[in-house]
């Protein structure tokens, strides 16, 4: 007997009720139709695919790119005693080989991999023999050259359906205009599909654009008043850091997360966060992916965003419980030029992505023609250092070349210690005699790993630093000490990245190829970011009502509780705009005043404070000094 889709909710979720359209579209998957959903961040999109493959005999194939994200689903559906392994970049021939035939014999349920895997006529032989009972395409905007995050490779997916014709098909994606979904039905072959749209409206979500001088002020302030969890995107790494730090410092707990963190300062950050030791994760757009954490209440965008997509989603990772949330941009008269130079004026070109492909071919001694499925470390400061490359183009260039699958690119921090010890016992210990300091770690290492005096040994400093009681610096600094006394030879290497060549080396003809892609895109990019300009300047509309519009959304209500509704709630104020344009000055007569004391002192509303201040700047008659403080132009 069948089991019913509510039977396994309860079972492995522990739900008793489906959310939304999750139902619906589950049943719609079992009666045999294809599927497309459209269902906002935190929508429980997994779920729809997860719940008809598990009760259907066979395997779910399901494709993503997200490597982080195929990990995260991989590791919760083998945490409820569900069999599913994922299949990325940087495995051997011999291992790939192994988990395949796991897919065929072993009764695996899920079986995760990336578009670029579905090139390979390994795995599309050995999908044909598996027992396939759905195809689900997450992040399916990625197959449209009009979606966020386009990626070429995804047109790989209708081969998959061409292996298993009488298999249906869920695509599902949490932004995409209307364009975009007509798209991807054409793409992925559907006839007839079912499509299942939710509305993007969250009637407990504020979305707020406030103008911010100073923004470190009024983020201590939101953060104080909502004591909740909370998210704060900024734009790079050194930024988690120093807003955390901030915040810190103002007695707000808080931690960081970015790409470059090594896996257990990632994990350690994560779970302080998770379970609310620190109210606060200061992060880049690495985080979030797979969060599902239904106790925040806002979230902070110190930077524009890059699109309205990435925005979106990121946004809805508040209030994914009923209560009241915020998303809240923090802008200021910088920031416009700030997100063109930071999103557009770093756009490779054609000819960029050419020098900086020949170059990476250069780095690993490919030989023209060849390269495929080799994988290297990858020291990206470095490589950039030797080249002479700006950091951040010629990190969009290896993001171009990874998503038009011709190498694959994850971030993944190493730290590599390879040792040998080339004198003799008595040697060492006649040295560790005389510098006591060495003897517990000397010890540690040479009671760990046997065949260090024969050959080098890859060593775990974080092991031996924990067992010798010292931090991993200092057992750097130990060894490197130890490597000038000749006691052993130090090989160490730190890498940030990994690189899988998918393409053999052509140079010219090798870009070629996607060179009007990376036209489109670059075209695309500059649309995105026009967008999210539009949206922050826009003081007329509901906040939400054009984030929805941008989705295509017909007809949506303002939200009341936005930016722009609580503004247009508001009673004019007792005083008339002459009469604080009166007040204002008579007071920075007395000497230079931020916005927040004439506010103060007035006990005006700070929105029209700012709006005079904004007048009086424009008519030169106040300045605004070093110190962010507004003083009279003629003292």
């Amino acid at each position: 007997m069948s089991l019913h889709p509510i039977n396994i909710l309860e079972r492995y979720w522990k739900f008793t009720t489906f959310r939304g359209q999750q139902e619906a579209i589950i049943q719609a998957v079992l009666d045999g139709e294809d599927v497309f959903t459209l269902m906002p961040t935190g929508g429980g999109k997994s779920i729809c695919f997860q719940i008809p493959a598990l009760i259907k005999e066979g395997i779910c194939i399901v494709v993503s790119p997200l490597i982080a994200l195929m990990k995260d689903q991989v590791q919760n559906l083998n945490n409820k005693g569900i069999k599913a392994l994922a299949i990325t970049s940087g495995i051997s021939k011999t291992e790939l080989d192994t988990l395949l035939d796991n897919c065929i014999y072993g009764n695996y349920k899920f079986l995760y991999l990336s578009p670029e895997r579905l090139q390979q006529e390994l795995v599309q032989d050995r999908i044909k023999q598996m027992h396939v009972n759905l195809i689900a395409v997450d992040e399916a905007h990625c197959i449209s050259q009009w979606g966020n995050d386009f990626r070429p490779a995804y047109s790989n997916i209708k081969a998959l359906r061409q292996l298993h014709p009488s298999v249906n098909c869920i695509a599902l994606t949490a932004t995409a205009k209307p364009k975009i979904v007509e798209d991807i039905i054409h793409q992925l072959d559907f006839i007839k599909p079912k499509v299942v749209k939710q509305s993007f409206f969250r009637t407990n979500l504020g979305y707020m654009v406030l103008h911010e001088e100073d923004k470190y002020y009024r983020l201590e302030t939101i953060l104080k008043k909502y004591q909740g969890a909370s998210i704060v995107y900024v734009r790079n790494r050194k930024a988690t850091i120093e807003v955390s730090t901030f915040l810190s410092t103002k007695g707000i707990t808080a931690t960081f997360y970015h790409g470059g963190l090594n896996d257990t300062l990632k994990t350690n950050n994560m779970d302080s966060w998770i379970h609310n030791k620190n109210q606060v994760m200061v992060a880049t757009n690495a985080f979030g992916m797979g969060i599902d954490k239904p106790d925040v209440k806002t979230v902070i965008h110190l930077n524009l965003p890059e699109s309205i997509e990435s925005y979106f989603q990121e946004a809805g990772r508040a209030g994914r419980s009923t209560d009241k949330a915020f998303a809240i941009i923090l802008k200021n008269k910088n920031d416009e030029v700030s997100v063109k130079n930071q999103f557009l004026n770093i756009l490779p070109s054609v000819d960029t992505v050419k020098q900086v492909y020949r170059k990476l071919c250069n780095y690993f001694q490919i030989s023209y023609g060849e390269g495929v499925n080799l994988t290297f470390d990858f020291d990206f400061s470095h490589f950039c250092n030797i080249y002479k490359f700006n950091n951040i183009v010629c990190y969009n260039v290896l993001t171009v070349l990874d998503r038009n699958s011709i190498i694959s690119l994850s971030k993944k921090f190493k730290n590599k210690v390879l040792v040998k010890f080339t004198t003799t016992n008595t040697s060492i210990f006649n040295y560790i005699n005389k510098h006591p300091e060495y003897e517990i770690p000397v010890k540690v290492i040479l009671r760990s790993y046997g065949g260090i005096f024969d050959h080098e040994v890859d060593i775990n400093t974080s092991k031996i630093a924990d067992k010798a009681s010292i931090s991993e610096h200092d057992l750097i600094e130990k060894l490197k000490q130890l490597a000038s006394a000749e006691i052993l030879t130090l090989n160490h290497s730190k890498t940030d990245a990994q690189i899988s060549f998918i393409s053999p080396r052509e140079d010219e003809k090798t870009i070629h190829r996607i060179a009007p892609i990376i036209k489109q895109q670059n075209t695309l990019k500059a649309k995105q970011v026009k967008a999210v300009i539009d949206y922050i300047n826009n003081e007329a509309i509901c906040k939400s009502m054009q984030l929805l519009h941008y989705f295509g959304e017909q007809h949506p209500k303002p939200c009341g509780i936005c930016s722009v509704c609580i503004q247009n709630k508001k009673k004019p104020h007792h005083k008339k705009p002459s009469n604080l344009k009166h007040d204002i000055i008579k007071i920075l007569e007395n000497g230079d005043k931020s916005s927040r004391e004439i506010t103060k002192l007035l006990s005006a509303e700070e929105s029209d404070v700012k709006r005079v201040l904004k007048q009086l700047l424009e008519h030169e008659i106040v300045t605004i000094t070093k110190k962010n403080t507004y003083k009279l132009s003629h003292i």
